[in-house]
Protein backbone atom coordinates (compact mmCIF):
# COMPACT_ATOMS: atom_id res chain seq x y z
CA UNK A 1 0.00 0.00 0.00
CA UNK A 2 2.87 2.18 1.17
CA UNK A 3 4.73 1.71 -2.56
CA UNK A 4 1.60 2.57 -4.62
CA UNK A 5 0.91 5.87 -2.42
CA UNK A 6 4.77 6.67 -3.35
CA UNK A 7 4.54 5.97 -6.85
CA UNK A 8 1.40 8.15 -6.88
CA UNK A 9 3.34 11.00 -4.69
CA UNK A 10 5.95 10.96 -7.66
CA UNK A 11 3.74 11.31 -10.50
CA UNK A 12 1.86 14.07 -9.10
CA UNK A 13 5.15 15.87 -8.23
CA UNK A 14 6.71 15.49 -11.78
CA UNK A 15 3.55 16.35 -13.57
CA UNK A 16 3.39 19.71 -12.02
CA UNK A 17 7.00 20.33 -12.00
CA UNK A 18 6.44 20.22 -15.85
CA UNK A 19 3.40 21.99 -15.50
CA UNK A 20 5.01 24.71 -13.86
CA UNK A 21 7.80 24.94 -16.09
CA UNK A 22 5.70 25.16 -19.25
CA UNK A 23 4.05 28.52 -17.60
CA UNK A 24 7.24 30.06 -17.34
CA UNK A 25 8.86 28.78 -20.67
CA UNK A 26 9.72 30.83 -24.11
CA UNK A 27 8.89 29.22 -26.76
CA UNK A 28 9.84 30.38 -30.07
CA UNK A 29 7.41 31.93 -32.42
CA UNK A 30 6.60 29.60 -34.96
CA UNK A 31 7.99 32.32 -37.80
CA UNK A 32 11.56 31.16 -35.87
CA UNK A 33 10.96 27.51 -36.03
CA UNK A 34 10.31 27.13 -39.72
CA UNK A 35 11.47 30.83 -41.16
CA UNK A 36 10.27 31.63 -44.96
CA UNK A 37 13.77 31.57 -46.81
CA UNK A 38 12.93 35.37 -47.72
CA UNK A 39 16.11 35.55 -50.31
CA UNK A 40 15.53 32.47 -52.07
CA UNK A 41 12.37 33.55 -52.71
CA UNK A 42 13.62 36.69 -54.34
CA UNK A 43 15.84 35.49 -56.61
CA UNK A 44 13.09 33.20 -57.97
CA UNK A 45 10.76 36.27 -58.13
CA UNK A 46 13.50 37.69 -60.28
CA UNK A 47 13.86 35.03 -62.49
CA UNK A 48 10.01 34.58 -63.23
CA UNK A 49 9.72 37.87 -63.98
CA UNK A 50 12.87 37.72 -66.32
CA UNK A 51 11.18 34.35 -68.19
CA UNK A 52 10.70 36.40 -71.57
CA UNK A 53 13.01 39.25 -70.54
CA UNK A 54 10.22 41.74 -69.68
CA UNK A 55 12.19 42.36 -66.42
CA UNK A 56 15.15 43.53 -68.29
CA UNK A 57 12.91 45.92 -70.62
CA UNK A 58 11.07 47.88 -67.66
CA UNK A 59 14.24 48.36 -66.30
CA UNK A 60 15.63 50.55 -68.75
CA UNK A 61 12.18 52.65 -69.62
CA UNK A 62 11.11 55.92 -68.12
CA UNK A 63 10.02 56.50 -64.95
CA UNK A 64 6.54 57.49 -66.36
CA UNK A 65 6.40 54.20 -68.38
CA UNK A 66 3.25 52.60 -67.20
CA UNK A 67 5.34 48.83 -67.58
CA UNK A 68 6.27 50.01 -63.87
CA UNK A 69 2.77 49.70 -62.81
CA UNK A 70 2.75 46.46 -64.37
CA UNK A 71 5.22 45.40 -62.82
CA UNK A 72 4.15 45.99 -59.22
CA UNK A 73 1.01 44.07 -60.18
CA UNK A 74 2.99 41.20 -61.44
CA UNK A 75 4.96 41.21 -58.03
CA UNK A 76 1.75 40.95 -56.26
CA UNK A 77 0.89 38.18 -57.90
CA UNK A 78 4.16 36.63 -57.69
CA UNK A 79 4.44 36.91 -53.95
CA UNK A 80 2.38 35.40 -51.19
CA UNK A 81 -0.25 37.79 -49.17
CA UNK A 82 2.01 38.22 -46.44
CA UNK A 83 4.65 39.75 -48.28
CA UNK A 84 6.32 43.27 -48.07
CA UNK A 85 8.57 44.39 -50.62
CA UNK A 86 11.12 46.88 -51.62
CA UNK A 87 12.54 47.06 -55.46
CA UNK A 88 15.54 49.21 -55.72
CA UNK A 89 17.18 49.47 -59.71
CA UNK A 90 20.56 50.63 -59.56
CA UNK A 91 22.83 51.94 -62.73
CA UNK A 92 26.18 50.11 -63.50
CA UNK A 93 28.75 52.62 -64.04
CA UNK A 94 32.21 52.88 -65.07
CA UNK A 95 33.68 55.45 -62.40
CA UNK A 96 35.87 54.16 -59.46
CA UNK A 97 34.16 56.51 -57.19
CA UNK A 98 30.63 55.02 -57.55
CA UNK A 99 29.65 51.62 -58.94
CA UNK A 100 25.91 51.45 -57.77
CA UNK A 101 23.87 54.47 -58.65
CA UNK A 102 20.17 53.84 -57.51
CA UNK A 103 17.62 55.29 -60.11
CA UNK A 104 14.41 53.91 -59.46
CA UNK A 105 12.60 52.09 -56.48
CA UNK A 106 8.89 50.73 -55.55
CA UNK A 107 7.15 49.09 -52.86
CA UNK A 108 4.31 48.33 -51.33
CA UNK A 109 5.23 49.00 -47.22
CA UNK A 110 6.56 51.87 -45.48
CA UNK A 111 8.90 49.49 -43.55
CA UNK A 112 9.99 45.62 -44.19
CA UNK A 113 9.71 45.00 -40.22
CA UNK A 114 12.60 43.87 -38.11
CA UNK A 115 13.43 41.12 -40.25
CA UNK A 116 14.51 41.02 -44.08
CA UNK A 117 16.46 39.41 -46.75
CA UNK A 118 17.38 40.42 -50.81
CA UNK A 119 18.55 39.05 -53.66
CA UNK A 120 20.63 40.64 -56.32
CA UNK A 121 20.12 40.61 -60.24
CA UNK A 122 21.89 41.87 -63.63
CA UNK A 123 19.92 42.64 -66.52
CA UNK A 124 21.53 44.06 -69.44
CA UNK A 125 19.77 46.15 -72.56
CA UNK A 126 18.57 45.20 -75.78
CA UNK A 127 21.19 46.91 -77.38
CA UNK A 128 24.21 44.87 -75.67
CA UNK A 129 26.26 42.18 -77.52
CA UNK A 130 28.62 39.71 -76.18
CA UNK A 131 31.51 38.92 -77.77
CA UNK A 132 33.97 36.64 -78.39
CA UNK A 133 37.39 36.52 -78.90
CA UNK A 134 39.02 33.16 -79.57
CA UNK A 135 42.74 32.76 -78.70
CA UNK A 136 44.56 31.78 -82.10
CA UNK A 137 46.48 28.40 -82.03
CA UNK A 138 50.05 29.20 -82.36
CA UNK A 139 50.34 32.16 -80.63
CA UNK A 140 51.67 30.86 -77.35
CA UNK A 141 54.07 28.91 -79.60
CA UNK A 142 55.28 28.02 -82.74
CA UNK A 143 52.90 26.61 -86.10
CA UNK A 144 49.44 28.35 -85.80
CA UNK A 145 48.67 27.17 -89.53
CA UNK A 146 45.39 24.80 -90.40
CA UNK A 147 45.48 22.48 -93.84
CA UNK A 148 42.56 21.52 -95.02
CA UNK A 149 42.56 19.48 -97.68
CA UNK A 150 40.42 20.63 -100.61
CA UNK A 151 41.66 19.19 -103.86
CA UNK A 152 39.30 19.42 -106.67
CA UNK A 153 41.22 16.37 -108.43
CA UNK A 154 40.45 13.58 -105.93
CA UNK A 155 36.90 12.08 -104.55
CA UNK A 156 36.10 11.25 -101.06
CA UNK A 157 34.89 7.98 -99.32
CA UNK A 158 32.47 6.86 -96.45
CA UNK A 159 31.33 10.09 -96.19
CA UNK A 160 27.71 9.86 -97.82
CA UNK A 161 25.68 12.85 -98.07
CA UNK A 162 28.40 15.40 -98.45
CA UNK A 163 31.29 15.89 -100.51
CA UNK A 164 35.10 17.17 -99.75
CA UNK A 165 34.34 20.73 -100.54
CA UNK A 166 31.41 20.92 -98.98
CA UNK A 167 33.20 19.33 -95.72
CA UNK A 168 36.39 21.61 -96.17
CA UNK A 169 33.97 24.82 -96.27
CA UNK A 170 32.38 23.65 -93.34
CA UNK A 171 35.07 23.14 -91.59
CA UNK A 172 36.83 26.20 -92.79
CA UNK A 173 33.93 28.31 -90.86
CA UNK A 174 34.33 26.18 -87.47
CA UNK A 175 37.82 26.43 -87.08
CA UNK A 176 39.57 29.29 -88.84
CA UNK A 177 38.86 31.59 -86.01
CA UNK A 178 41.02 29.31 -83.81
CA UNK A 179 43.88 30.13 -86.10
CA UNK A 180 46.40 31.93 -86.94
CA UNK A 181 46.79 31.32 -90.88
CA UNK A 182 43.71 28.57 -92.51
CA UNK A 183 44.84 27.27 -96.14
CA UNK A 184 42.82 25.26 -98.33
CA UNK A 185 44.51 22.99 -100.38
CA UNK A 186 42.94 23.71 -103.38
CA UNK A 187 44.61 20.33 -105.63
CA UNK A 188 47.05 17.27 -105.57
CA UNK A 189 50.02 19.90 -106.57
CA UNK A 190 49.56 22.20 -103.88
CA UNK A 191 49.33 19.21 -101.01
CA UNK A 192 52.66 18.11 -102.82
CA UNK A 193 54.30 21.54 -102.26
CA UNK A 194 53.16 21.67 -98.50
CA UNK A 195 54.64 17.47 -98.39
CA UNK A 196 57.78 18.91 -99.37
CA UNK A 197 57.84 21.57 -96.72
CA UNK A 198 56.89 24.47 -98.95
CA UNK A 199 54.24 27.13 -97.51
CA UNK A 200 51.50 27.91 -100.11
CA UNK A 201 51.17 31.86 -99.02
CA UNK A 202 53.91 32.24 -96.82
CA UNK A 203 52.19 30.29 -93.76
CA UNK A 204 54.03 28.36 -91.10
CA UNK A 205 54.26 24.54 -92.72
CA UNK A 206 55.79 23.10 -89.33
CA UNK A 207 53.35 22.15 -86.76
CA UNK A 208 50.84 22.08 -88.45
CA UNK A 209 47.06 20.74 -88.39
CA UNK A 210 45.81 18.93 -91.37
CA UNK A 211 42.35 18.23 -91.90
CA UNK A 212 41.73 15.22 -94.53
CA UNK A 213 38.14 15.82 -95.57
CA UNK A 214 38.11 13.04 -98.10
CA UNK A 215 37.04 10.23 -95.52
CA UNK A 216 38.79 6.64 -96.10
CA UNK A 217 40.46 7.90 -99.12
CA UNK A 218 43.74 10.45 -98.86
CA UNK A 219 44.53 12.50 -102.23
CA UNK A 220 48.17 11.57 -103.46
CA UNK A 221 50.59 13.85 -105.62
CA UNK A 222 51.42 12.55 -108.74
CA UNK A 223 55.06 12.57 -110.00
CA UNK A 224 57.55 12.40 -106.82
CA UNK A 225 54.58 11.08 -104.47
CA UNK A 226 53.42 8.32 -106.98
CA UNK A 227 57.15 7.28 -107.89
CA UNK A 228 58.43 3.65 -106.37
CA UNK A 229 60.77 5.48 -104.07
CA UNK A 230 57.92 7.50 -102.16
CA UNK A 231 54.60 6.34 -103.16
CA UNK A 232 54.08 2.76 -105.13
CA UNK A 233 55.35 -0.71 -103.53
CA UNK A 234 55.68 -2.54 -107.09
CA UNK A 235 55.84 -5.51 -104.92
CA UNK A 236 52.63 -5.64 -103.94
CA UNK A 237 50.55 -3.33 -106.35
CA UNK A 238 50.12 -0.88 -103.73
CA UNK A 239 50.31 2.73 -102.80
CA UNK A 240 50.89 1.86 -98.81
CA UNK A 241 54.68 3.44 -99.64
CA UNK A 242 53.15 6.66 -100.22
CA UNK A 243 51.17 6.07 -96.48
CA UNK A 244 54.29 5.39 -95.46
CA UNK A 245 55.45 8.99 -96.12
CA UNK A 246 52.59 11.02 -95.33
CA UNK A 247 53.70 9.61 -91.53
CA UNK A 248 57.62 9.97 -92.01
CA UNK A 249 55.83 13.90 -93.26
CA UNK A 250 53.64 13.73 -90.14
CA UNK A 251 56.77 13.03 -88.02
CA UNK A 252 59.29 15.35 -89.61
CA UNK A 253 57.24 18.68 -89.47
CA UNK A 254 54.99 17.75 -86.26
CA UNK A 255 51.81 18.12 -87.79
CA UNK A 256 48.49 17.03 -86.58
CA UNK A 257 46.60 14.30 -88.95
CA UNK A 258 43.22 14.39 -89.07
CA UNK A 259 40.92 11.42 -90.15
CA UNK A 260 37.42 12.55 -90.04
CA UNK A 261 35.58 8.94 -90.72
CA UNK A 262 36.11 5.35 -91.16
CA UNK A 263 39.38 3.29 -91.84
CA UNK A 264 41.98 6.12 -92.10
CA UNK A 265 43.86 6.34 -95.95
CA UNK A 266 41.88 3.09 -96.79
CA UNK A 267 42.69 3.90 -100.31
CA UNK A 268 44.46 7.02 -102.43
CA UNK A 269 42.63 9.42 -104.85
CA UNK A 270 43.73 11.48 -107.87
CA UNK A 271 41.63 11.66 -110.95
CA UNK A 272 44.24 12.91 -112.99
CA UNK A 273 46.79 9.86 -112.11
CA UNK A 274 43.61 7.13 -111.94
CA UNK A 275 41.26 8.38 -114.52
CA UNK A 276 40.45 4.66 -115.06
CA UNK A 277 40.71 2.91 -111.92
CA UNK A 278 38.45 2.71 -109.42
CA UNK A 279 37.91 1.81 -105.73
CA UNK A 280 35.09 -1.52 -106.79
CA UNK A 281 32.60 0.69 -105.42
CA UNK A 282 32.18 2.89 -108.60
CA UNK A 283 34.03 5.94 -107.56
CA UNK A 284 36.78 6.82 -110.12
CA UNK A 285 39.73 8.76 -109.73
CA UNK A 286 40.71 6.30 -106.94
CA UNK A 287 43.01 3.55 -105.84
CA UNK A 288 42.14 0.89 -103.02
CA UNK A 289 45.33 0.37 -100.39
CA UNK A 290 43.35 -1.75 -98.01
CA UNK A 291 44.36 -2.21 -94.27
CA UNK A 292 48.25 -1.52 -95.54
CA UNK A 293 48.02 2.32 -96.00
CA UNK A 294 47.11 2.72 -92.03
CA UNK A 295 49.55 0.50 -90.55
CA UNK A 296 52.31 1.90 -93.18
CA UNK A 297 51.49 5.05 -92.21
CA UNK A 298 51.78 4.55 -88.28
CA UNK A 299 54.94 2.57 -89.12
CA UNK A 300 55.90 6.25 -91.10
CA UNK A 301 54.76 8.41 -88.19
CA UNK A 302 56.86 5.99 -85.63
CA UNK A 303 59.58 6.27 -87.81
CA UNK A 304 59.88 2.12 -88.73
CA UNK A 305 61.05 1.83 -91.95
CA UNK A 306 58.72 0.47 -95.03
CA UNK A 307 57.35 -2.90 -94.36
CA UNK A 308 53.80 -3.85 -96.48
CA UNK A 309 51.41 -5.07 -93.60
CA UNK A 310 48.21 -5.68 -95.29
CA UNK A 311 46.41 -7.19 -91.24
CA UNK A 312 43.38 -5.94 -90.49
CA UNK A 313 43.64 -3.70 -86.85
CA UNK A 314 40.26 -1.95 -86.33
CA UNK A 315 37.28 -3.36 -84.65
CA UNK A 316 33.30 -3.08 -85.15
CA UNK A 317 32.12 -2.17 -81.66
CA UNK A 318 28.72 -3.01 -81.09
CA UNK A 319 25.99 -0.96 -80.19
CA UNK A 320 26.71 2.99 -79.85
CA UNK A 321 29.71 4.47 -78.07
CA UNK A 322 29.51 8.35 -76.12
CA UNK A 323 31.28 11.66 -75.85
CA UNK A 324 33.61 11.54 -73.01
CA UNK A 325 33.41 14.07 -70.10
CA UNK A 326 36.13 15.83 -71.55
CA UNK A 327 34.15 15.89 -75.22
CA UNK A 328 31.41 17.42 -72.99
CA UNK A 329 33.50 20.02 -71.18
CA UNK A 330 34.77 21.41 -74.19
CA UNK A 331 31.84 21.25 -76.15
CA UNK A 332 29.82 23.57 -73.47
CA UNK A 333 33.02 25.59 -73.65
CA UNK A 334 33.01 26.44 -77.62
CA UNK A 335 29.75 26.10 -78.51
CA UNK A 336 30.18 23.39 -80.76
CA UNK A 337 27.32 20.08 -80.26
CA UNK A 338 27.30 16.90 -81.99
CA UNK A 339 25.30 14.00 -81.10
CA UNK A 340 26.75 12.82 -77.84
CA UNK A 341 26.56 9.15 -78.77
CA UNK A 342 27.48 7.62 -82.54
CA UNK A 343 28.17 4.36 -84.05
CA UNK A 344 31.64 2.92 -84.58
CA UNK A 345 32.39 0.34 -86.93
CA UNK A 346 36.50 1.31 -87.19
CA UNK A 347 37.74 1.79 -83.73
CA UNK A 348 41.18 1.29 -83.40
CA UNK A 349 42.68 -0.84 -80.91
CA UNK A 350 44.75 0.62 -77.75
CA UNK A 351 47.50 -1.70 -78.65
CA UNK A 352 49.39 0.88 -81.22
CA UNK A 353 50.04 3.08 -78.37
CA UNK A 354 52.67 0.83 -77.36
CA UNK A 355 53.54 -0.74 -81.03
CA UNK A 356 54.05 2.63 -82.25
CA UNK A 357 54.78 4.70 -79.27
CA UNK A 358 51.84 7.01 -79.25
CA UNK A 359 50.18 8.72 -76.32
CA UNK A 360 46.72 9.33 -76.60
CA UNK A 361 45.79 12.94 -75.30
CA UNK A 362 42.29 13.43 -76.18
CA UNK A 363 39.28 10.99 -76.09
CA UNK A 364 36.34 12.27 -77.99
CA UNK A 365 34.54 9.15 -77.12
CA UNK A 366 34.78 6.84 -74.18
CA UNK A 367 37.16 3.85 -75.00
CA UNK A 368 35.01 0.34 -75.50
CA UNK A 369 36.91 -2.47 -74.17
CA UNK A 370 40.50 -2.54 -75.45
CA UNK A 371 39.40 0.20 -78.74
CA UNK A 372 39.13 3.83 -78.94
CA UNK A 373 36.50 4.97 -81.40
CA UNK A 374 37.89 8.58 -81.62
CA UNK A 375 40.79 9.74 -79.71
CA UNK A 376 43.79 12.06 -80.68
CA UNK A 377 47.09 10.22 -80.57
CA UNK A 378 50.44 11.72 -80.54
CA UNK A 379 53.53 10.50 -80.99
CA UNK A 380 56.42 10.06 -78.09
CA UNK A 381 60.22 10.44 -78.87
CA UNK A 382 62.82 10.69 -76.74
CA UNK A 383 65.32 13.38 -77.66
CA UNK A 384 68.58 14.38 -75.82
CA UNK A 385 67.01 12.41 -72.59
CA UNK A 386 64.19 14.45 -72.77
CA UNK A 387 60.55 13.11 -73.87
CA UNK A 388 58.07 14.85 -75.99
CA UNK A 389 55.55 14.71 -78.22
CA UNK A 390 56.10 14.75 -82.21
CA UNK A 391 53.50 13.99 -84.88
CA UNK A 392 49.43 13.67 -83.92
CA UNK A 393 46.89 11.26 -85.63
CA UNK A 394 42.92 12.41 -84.44
CA UNK A 395 41.18 9.40 -86.08
CA UNK A 396 37.22 9.23 -85.67
CA UNK A 397 36.31 5.31 -86.82
CA UNK A 398 32.70 5.97 -87.17
CA UNK A 399 30.35 5.11 -89.60
CA UNK A 400 29.79 6.83 -93.07
CA UNK A 401 28.34 9.80 -92.68
CA UNK A 402 31.28 12.38 -91.51
CA UNK A 403 29.75 15.19 -88.39
CA UNK A 404 33.02 17.56 -89.01
CA UNK A 405 31.64 18.67 -85.54
CA UNK A 406 33.25 15.97 -84.13
CA UNK A 407 36.74 16.94 -85.61
CA UNK A 408 36.50 20.53 -84.60
CA UNK A 409 35.68 19.25 -81.19
CA UNK A 410 38.47 16.89 -80.94
CA UNK A 411 41.32 19.54 -82.20
CA UNK A 412 40.18 22.49 -80.03
CA UNK A 413 39.62 19.90 -76.91
CA UNK A 414 43.04 18.27 -77.39
CA UNK A 415 44.65 22.51 -78.29
CA UNK A 416 42.10 24.35 -75.74
CA UNK A 417 42.53 28.00 -77.10
CA UNK A 418 41.45 30.33 -74.54
CA UNK A 419 37.75 31.99 -75.35
CA UNK A 420 38.14 35.90 -74.03
CA UNK A 421 34.60 37.18 -73.72
CA UNK A 422 33.23 40.67 -73.77
CA UNK A 423 32.03 41.90 -69.96
CA UNK A 424 30.06 45.26 -69.15
CA UNK A 425 31.74 48.23 -69.54
CA UNK A 426 30.11 50.87 -71.26
CA UNK A 427 27.87 52.88 -68.89
CA UNK A 428 24.18 52.60 -69.41
CA UNK A 429 24.31 48.92 -71.01
CA UNK A 430 23.24 46.61 -67.59
CA UNK A 431 21.47 47.35 -64.09
CA UNK A 432 21.26 45.88 -60.83
CA UNK A 433 18.15 45.00 -59.39
CA UNK A 434 17.95 44.73 -55.99
CA UNK A 435 14.57 42.56 -54.52
CA UNK A 436 14.45 43.00 -50.90
CA UNK A 437 11.09 40.92 -48.93
CA UNK A 438 10.11 40.89 -45.27
CA UNK A 439 7.27 39.31 -43.58
CA UNK A 440 4.34 41.39 -42.42
CA UNK A 441 1.43 40.72 -39.85
CA UNK A 442 0.70 37.66 -37.25
CA UNK A 443 2.49 35.27 -36.15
Amino acid sequence: MMRTIEIVLVIVVITGAFIIASLFAVLPSPRQVSPMNLRRLALTTLQTLDTNYDLSKTMFKPSDDPDWGGLQVALSACLPPSIVYNLTVYEVQNNSTQLYSPIMSISNAASLGISSDASSYLVASSNVTFGVTPEKIGERGGGGTLYILNCSDANGWWITGYTSQSLAEDLYRLLSPYFKTTVMVQNTTQLGLILNGTSLHGETVQNAVVINTFGEAVPIPSGYYSSSTVGYDSSHSSYARYCHTLGRRVLQYNWTWASIVGYPLYYVGNTGLFPNEQNTWGIYGMRAVGAAGLNSFLRGLDNQSYSYDNTWITAELAGVVYLSNQAKYYSNYYGIYPSPYQTATRALPSSITSTYHLTPTTYIFNPVGNYNPGTVYRHTVTQSGTTQFKGSLLALGLTRTPDIRLTALGILSDYKPRLYRSEYTAAGTSRLVVLQLGEAGGI
